[in-house]
């Protein structure tokens, strides 16, 4: 483990003066052709760092922030898009920040001055703004902390894995997987927020409440993931069909399948980071078929429904969810397990309460 703790370190140093490069180049390189020659260098090198790397956890995340993340923001930056062109003025430090790591800056509207006795006499008198912030921050302590003792909870109940079936099991892995992430991304935020002054845009906005293919994937599922597809893939593809001619009805579908089949390739290079096994494609195949059921669902939306009419939330959230659970079953969890993922990271969780204990006795 502490051969895989200095390669982490070599790493991110790596990948730290890599963005300091890429900083210093937006200074003095043009955007279009030229910067992109200068960062292509810069892109192929992060695919090939995360082989350096093979825990789940240490191994994983990184591959996921500098092989897909860094690389799809690093090739907007190279065209003067994306969020490390949305402020010339940028410091080094939130550059780094905002290349690798799934953080957005939050923009903050200016408040409007009014005239608070008119205001209170009209019943207007809004909240102020420090006390609703406030409010909002205890409101995600709570929702952090329960996320953290039920995970917790799931930890113990693995250890009575050899009773269960092996689809309780799976449910388990999606709670944990969703648990994991969202505390491994609120860390990630925090320490943005706490060493760069940052204000952060929630990365899940409770997937298990979503109505919808199109309300998981589009506004509560990995957020950042769904914000640069959006901006690398979906608007380019829908502009370039609309400009070839292709109806402005059906560019948008066919621009959110190219989108889900392009997540479904990331997703396998993702998982080959992980495990160092050929891919079987399983997990692009997941992508696709949501891409085609989604594509089915907004076509239902725009030809059938078109008064507005949509299911209670009682049926169509089930439902929603169902699919993703059911698909999830059928095509991403079983390279998931092929590769032992689950049992590596338990040893991995072994090792850290084992560092964990000696450090508290010493």
């Amino acid at each position: 483990m502490e051969g895989e703790i200095y390669n982490f370190i070599k790493v991110w140093l790596s990948v730290f003066v890599c963005l300091s490069y890429c900083y210093t180049i937006s200074k003095k390189v043009s955007e279009g052709l030229s910067r992109l020659l200068c960062v292509l260098p810069i892109v192929c090198l992060f695919l090939f760092l995360p082989l350096d790397l093979h825990s789940i956890h240490l191994g994983g995340t990184t591959a996921f922030f500098i092989a897909w993340l860094a690389n799809f923001k690093l090739l907007l930056f190279a065209f003067g898009k994306g969020p490390l062109c949305s402020d010339p003025s940028i410091s080094l430090g939130r550059f780094v920040a905002l290349a690798c790591l799934p953080i957005k800056i939050q923009q903050n509207s200016p408040l409007k001055p009014q005239n608070t006795s008119m205001a209170h006499l009209n019943g207007q008198n809004k909240e102020n703004p420090a006390s609703k912030k406030t409010q909002e921050g205890h409101i995600s302590l709570l929702n952090y902390t329960v996320k953290v003792v039920l995970l917790a909870i799931l930890a113990c109940l693995y250890d009575y894995s050899d009773h269960m079936h092996p689809k309780v099991l799976l449910i388990l892995y999606c709670f944990h997987i969703y648990f994991l992430l969202e505390f491994i991304l609120a860390i990630v935020a925090t320490l943005a927020r706490v060493l760069l002054g940052m204000e952060l845009e929630p990365q899940f906005n409770e997937p298990y409440l979503s109505t919808s293919l199109q309300d998981f994937w589009g506004k509560r599922w990995n957020l950042m993931v769904t914000n640069i597809l959006r901006i690398t893939v979906y608007n380019p593809t829908r502009q370039a069909l609309v400009t070839r001619g292709i109806n402005k009805k059906w560019a948008p579908l066919i621009a959110v399948l190219t989108t889900f089949v392009v997540s479904g390739f990331m997703h396998e290079l993702i998982f080959y980071y992980l495990g160092r096994m050929s891919p079987t494609w399983e997990v692009t195949w997941f992508f696709l078929l949501h891409g085609l059921c989604l594509v089915v669902e907004l076509v239902l939306k725009t030809v059938v429904f078109t008064g507005g009419w949509q299911l209670p939330w009682l049926i169509s959230g089930p439902l929603a969810i169902g699919f993703v659970f059911v698909t999830s079953f059928w095509l991403f969890f079983p390279p998931f397990l092929r590769f032992k993922a689950d049992v590596r990271a338990f040893e991995e969780y072994a090792v850290l309460g084992k560092f964990l204990k000696n450090v508290t006795r010493a």
